[in-house]
Protein backbone atom coordinates (compact mmCIF):
# COMPACT_ATOMS: atom_id res chain seq x y z
CA UNK A 1 0.00 0.00 0.00
CA UNK A 2 1.24 3.75 -0.58
CA UNK A 3 -0.31 7.28 -0.47
CA UNK A 4 0.06 9.75 -2.81
CA UNK A 5 -0.37 13.51 -0.83
CA UNK A 6 -0.97 16.39 -2.57
CA UNK A 7 -0.24 19.67 -1.96
CA UNK A 8 -2.23 21.77 -4.16
CA UNK A 9 -1.43 25.14 -5.44
CA UNK A 10 1.17 25.74 -2.69
CA UNK A 11 2.88 29.20 -4.36
CA UNK A 12 -0.97 30.82 -3.40
CA UNK A 13 -1.81 29.15 -0.80
CA UNK A 14 1.72 28.24 1.06
CA UNK A 15 1.97 31.74 3.24
CA UNK A 16 1.43 30.36 6.51
CA UNK A 17 3.66 27.12 6.39
CA UNK A 18 0.22 24.76 5.91
CA UNK A 19 2.08 22.51 3.61
CA UNK A 20 3.86 20.92 6.47
CA UNK A 21 0.15 18.97 6.77
CA UNK A 22 1.32 16.75 3.80
CA UNK A 23 4.95 16.20 5.98
CA UNK A 24 2.87 15.05 8.88
CA UNK A 25 0.64 12.58 6.94
CA UNK A 26 3.35 11.25 5.44
CA UNK A 27 5.43 11.14 8.45
CA UNK A 28 2.98 9.00 10.30
CA UNK A 29 1.97 6.75 6.90
CA UNK A 30 5.80 6.00 6.74
CA UNK A 31 6.15 5.28 10.47
CA UNK A 32 3.26 2.36 10.25
CA UNK A 33 4.90 0.89 7.38
CA UNK A 34 3.05 2.85 4.51
CA UNK A 35 4.28 3.89 1.59
CA UNK A 36 3.91 7.35 1.00
CA UNK A 37 4.62 9.89 -1.59
CA UNK A 38 4.25 14.10 -1.18
CA UNK A 39 3.33 15.66 -5.05
CA UNK A 40 3.41 19.13 -5.20
CA UNK A 41 0.89 20.22 -8.16
CA UNK A 42 1.68 24.07 -8.71
CA UNK A 43 -0.50 26.64 -10.47
CA UNK A 44 0.43 26.22 -13.58
CA UNK A 45 -0.16 22.10 -13.56
CA UNK A 46 -3.60 20.13 -14.23
CA UNK A 47 -4.72 19.03 -10.65
CA UNK A 48 -5.37 15.30 -10.15
CA UNK A 49 -7.91 13.45 -9.37
CA UNK A 50 -6.48 10.59 -8.21
CA UNK A 51 -4.27 11.54 -5.44
CA UNK A 52 -5.35 9.84 -1.90
CA UNK A 53 -5.52 12.87 0.10
CA UNK A 54 -5.14 16.57 -0.97
CA UNK A 55 -4.04 19.52 1.39
CA UNK A 56 -4.46 23.32 0.80
CA UNK A 57 -3.29 26.31 2.87
CA UNK A 58 -3.79 29.88 3.58
CA UNK A 59 -3.01 33.16 1.48
CA UNK A 60 -2.90 36.65 1.12
CA UNK A 61 -5.99 38.51 -0.98
CA UNK A 62 -4.18 38.42 -3.91
CA UNK A 63 -3.12 35.28 -3.85
CA UNK A 64 -6.10 33.70 -2.70
CA UNK A 65 -7.71 35.12 -5.99
CA UNK A 66 -5.59 33.64 -8.11
CA UNK A 67 -6.34 30.24 -6.20
CA UNK A 68 -10.21 30.90 -6.66
CA UNK A 69 -9.80 31.61 -10.59
CA UNK A 70 -7.69 28.28 -10.52
CA UNK A 71 -10.15 26.19 -8.81
CA UNK A 72 -13.48 27.42 -10.86
CA UNK A 73 -11.66 26.56 -14.04
CA UNK A 74 -9.90 22.75 -13.19
CA UNK A 75 -12.14 20.74 -12.17
CA UNK A 76 -9.69 17.70 -10.59
CA UNK A 77 -10.05 18.80 -7.23
CA UNK A 78 -13.59 18.57 -7.67
CA UNK A 79 -13.35 14.87 -9.25
CA UNK A 80 -11.74 13.92 -6.31
CA UNK A 81 -14.45 15.37 -4.03
CA UNK A 82 -17.42 13.43 -5.77
CA UNK A 83 -14.84 10.07 -5.14
CA UNK A 84 -14.52 10.86 -1.65
CA UNK A 85 -11.01 11.20 -1.44
CA UNK A 86 -9.98 12.88 1.99
CA UNK A 87 -9.34 17.07 1.53
CA UNK A 88 -7.64 19.18 4.37
CA UNK A 89 -8.16 22.61 3.62
CA UNK A 90 -6.94 25.92 5.53
CA UNK A 91 -8.27 29.17 6.31
CA UNK A 92 -8.01 31.12 3.07
CA UNK A 93 -8.44 27.36 1.15
CA UNK A 94 -11.90 27.22 3.63
CA UNK A 95 -12.88 30.07 1.81
CA UNK A 96 -11.90 29.77 -1.83
CA UNK A 97 -13.36 26.46 -1.40
CA UNK A 98 -17.21 27.87 -0.51
CA UNK A 99 -19.68 29.38 -2.98
CA UNK A 100 -18.27 33.08 -2.57
CA UNK A 101 -16.07 35.09 -0.41
CA UNK A 102 -16.03 38.62 -0.46
CA UNK A 103 -12.84 40.76 0.98
CA UNK A 104 -12.19 43.73 3.26
CA UNK A 105 -12.59 45.92 -0.12
CA UNK A 106 -15.91 44.30 -1.00
CA UNK A 107 -14.66 42.49 -3.76
CA UNK A 108 -16.52 39.70 -4.58
CA UNK A 109 -14.93 36.59 -6.02
CA UNK A 110 -16.94 33.55 -6.96
CA UNK A 111 -15.39 29.95 -5.50
CA UNK A 112 -15.16 26.43 -6.16
CA UNK A 113 -18.93 25.87 -4.99
CA UNK A 114 -17.46 22.76 -3.48
CA UNK A 115 -18.50 23.81 0.39
CA UNK A 116 -21.96 25.49 1.62
CA UNK A 117 -20.80 27.92 2.98
CA UNK A 118 -20.39 32.14 1.72
CA UNK A 119 -17.32 34.42 3.67
CA UNK A 120 -17.90 38.02 4.54
CA UNK A 121 -15.20 40.95 5.87
CA UNK A 122 -15.47 40.84 9.75
CA UNK A 123 -15.25 44.02 11.96
CA UNK A 124 -11.60 43.29 12.06
CA UNK A 125 -8.89 40.81 11.84
CA UNK A 126 -8.95 37.74 13.92
CA UNK A 127 -5.07 36.90 14.99
CA UNK A 128 -4.32 34.52 18.07
CA UNK A 129 -4.39 31.41 19.50
CA UNK A 130 -7.72 28.91 18.28
CA UNK A 131 -9.16 25.89 20.14
CA UNK A 132 -12.45 23.52 19.35
CA UNK A 133 -14.00 20.60 20.32
CA UNK A 134 -14.38 18.33 17.27
CA UNK A 135 -17.84 18.70 15.67
CA UNK A 136 -20.19 15.75 14.59
CA UNK A 137 -18.51 14.91 11.24
CA UNK A 138 -15.15 14.80 13.16
CA UNK A 139 -16.55 12.81 15.96
CA UNK A 140 -18.21 10.52 13.91
CA UNK A 141 -14.69 9.77 12.58
CA UNK A 142 -12.98 9.10 15.49
CA UNK A 143 -12.02 12.55 16.26
CA UNK A 144 -12.48 13.51 19.93
CA UNK A 145 -9.22 14.99 21.43
CA UNK A 146 -9.49 18.86 21.85
CA UNK A 147 -8.16 20.75 18.88
CA UNK A 148 -5.20 23.31 18.79
CA UNK A 149 -4.35 26.13 16.27
CA UNK A 150 -3.74 29.54 15.29
CA UNK A 151 -6.03 31.91 13.08
CA UNK A 152 -5.37 34.40 10.82
CA UNK A 153 -8.24 35.60 8.83
CA UNK A 154 -10.25 38.89 8.28
CA UNK A 155 -13.21 36.82 7.05
CA UNK A 156 -16.22 35.39 9.08
CA UNK A 157 -17.39 32.41 7.19
CA UNK A 158 -21.17 31.12 7.30
CA UNK A 159 -22.83 27.91 6.85
CA UNK A 160 -25.68 26.45 4.89
CA UNK A 161 -27.82 23.76 5.16
CA UNK A 162 -25.41 21.10 3.80
CA UNK A 163 -22.42 22.18 5.81
CA UNK A 164 -21.57 20.89 9.67
CA UNK A 165 -19.33 22.84 11.69
CA UNK A 166 -15.87 21.31 11.70
CA UNK A 167 -15.27 22.74 15.47
CA UNK A 168 -16.91 24.49 18.51
CA UNK A 169 -14.82 27.11 19.81
CA UNK A 170 -14.09 27.37 23.07
CA UNK A 171 -11.03 29.72 23.01
CA UNK A 172 -10.70 32.30 19.88
CA UNK A 173 -12.60 33.48 16.73
CA UNK A 174 -13.29 30.59 14.28
CA UNK A 175 -15.24 31.40 11.79
CA UNK A 176 -16.44 34.64 13.51
CA UNK A 177 -19.27 36.76 12.11
CA UNK A 178 -19.12 39.32 9.56
CA UNK A 179 -19.52 42.31 10.31
CA UNK A 180 -18.56 41.80 13.99
CA UNK A 181 -15.70 42.44 15.86
CA UNK A 182 -13.29 38.77 16.59
CA UNK A 183 -12.85 37.34 20.05
CA UNK A 184 -10.41 35.87 22.17
CA UNK A 185 -12.43 34.66 25.02
CA UNK A 186 -12.74 30.91 26.87
CA UNK A 187 -16.33 32.14 27.81
CA UNK A 188 -19.18 31.27 25.57
CA UNK A 189 -21.40 33.12 24.39
CA UNK A 190 -24.96 33.46 21.99
CA UNK A 191 -24.60 35.74 19.64
CA UNK A 192 -27.19 38.64 18.51
CA UNK A 193 -28.33 37.54 14.93
CA UNK A 194 -29.30 41.32 14.64
CA UNK A 195 -25.63 41.65 14.46
CA UNK A 196 -24.45 39.24 11.61
CA UNK A 197 -23.33 41.56 8.52
CA UNK A 198 -26.28 42.72 5.67
CA UNK A 199 -25.69 40.17 3.00
CA UNK A 200 -25.42 36.98 4.69
CA UNK A 201 -27.82 34.74 3.24
CA UNK A 202 -30.93 33.70 4.91
CA UNK A 203 -30.74 30.26 6.28
CA UNK A 204 -26.57 30.74 6.79
CA UNK A 205 -25.89 30.09 10.12
CA UNK A 206 -22.71 31.41 12.35
CA UNK A 207 -22.86 29.23 15.30
CA UNK A 208 -25.15 26.07 16.10
CA UNK A 209 -26.92 25.99 19.16
CA UNK A 210 -25.60 29.08 20.49
CA UNK A 211 -22.07 27.97 20.23
CA UNK A 212 -19.47 29.47 18.36
CA UNK A 213 -18.01 27.20 15.19
CA UNK A 214 -14.54 26.77 13.33
CA UNK A 215 -14.57 25.26 10.34
CA UNK A 216 -17.23 23.03 7.82
CA UNK A 217 -17.31 19.22 7.34
CA UNK A 218 -18.92 18.16 3.89
CA UNK A 219 -18.57 15.10 2.63
CA UNK A 220 -14.73 14.67 2.23
CA UNK A 221 -13.79 18.11 2.76
CA UNK A 222 -12.37 18.93 6.51
CA UNK A 223 -12.18 22.67 6.73
CA UNK A 224 -10.75 24.91 9.67
CA UNK A 225 -9.15 28.24 10.17
CA UNK A 226 -6.48 26.78 12.24
CA UNK A 227 -2.90 26.96 11.50
CA UNK A 228 0.01 25.18 13.11
CA UNK A 229 0.49 23.59 10.97
CA UNK A 230 -2.75 22.22 12.14
CA UNK A 231 -1.64 18.27 11.72
CA UNK A 232 1.11 18.67 13.97
CA UNK A 233 -0.60 20.18 16.67
CA UNK A 234 -3.56 17.31 16.29
CA UNK A 235 -2.13 14.17 15.54
CA UNK A 236 -5.53 12.28 16.01
CA UNK A 237 -7.17 14.84 12.78
CA UNK A 238 -3.87 13.23 10.85
CA UNK A 239 -4.72 9.90 11.53
CA UNK A 240 -8.36 9.90 10.25
CA UNK A 241 -7.40 11.35 7.20
CA UNK A 242 -4.89 8.21 6.98
CA UNK A 243 -7.68 5.60 7.59
CA UNK A 244 -10.24 7.47 5.16
CA UNK A 245 -7.11 7.24 2.35
CA UNK A 246 -6.46 4.03 3.46
CA UNK A 247 -9.85 2.06 4.76
CA UNK A 248 -8.29 0.86 7.54
CA UNK A 249 -10.74 2.14 10.62
CA UNK A 250 -8.30 4.76 12.60
CA UNK A 251 -8.74 2.88 15.99
CA UNK A 252 -7.23 0.36 14.00
CA UNK A 253 -4.10 1.83 13.40
CA UNK A 254 -0.94 1.16 14.98
CA UNK A 255 0.17 4.13 17.42
CA UNK A 256 2.77 6.88 16.72
CA UNK A 257 4.32 8.65 19.12
CA UNK A 258 5.63 11.71 18.53
CA UNK A 259 7.85 12.83 21.41
CA UNK A 260 7.17 16.61 22.18
CA UNK A 261 3.36 16.49 20.96
CA UNK A 262 2.22 16.00 23.76
CA UNK A 263 3.89 18.76 25.88
CA UNK A 264 3.35 21.26 22.80
CA UNK A 265 -1.05 20.57 23.60
CA UNK A 266 -0.37 21.02 27.39
CA UNK A 267 1.76 24.26 26.49
CA UNK A 268 -0.87 25.76 24.12
CA UNK A 269 -3.73 24.65 26.80
CA UNK A 270 -1.94 26.60 29.86
CA UNK A 271 -1.28 29.36 27.52
CA UNK A 272 -5.10 29.81 27.03
CA UNK A 273 -5.87 29.25 30.65
CA UNK A 274 -3.81 32.12 31.47
CA UNK A 275 -5.33 34.65 28.68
Amino acid sequence: MSLRIGVILPEVLGTYGDSGNAEILAFRAQARGVDAEIVHVGIDDAIPDSLDIYTLGGGEDIAQSIAARKLTTDHGLARAVAAGRPVLAICAALQVLGTYYTDAAGTKTAGAGLLDVVTLPQGLRAIGELRSEPGPGLVGRGVTETLYGFENHGGGTALGPDATPFGFVSFGTGNGVPGVAPVQTNDSRELDPDTVLEGTPQGYVTEVDGRRIDGVVQGSIFATYMHGPVLARNPQLADMLISMATGVDVAELPAVEVPGVADLRAEREEFIRRM
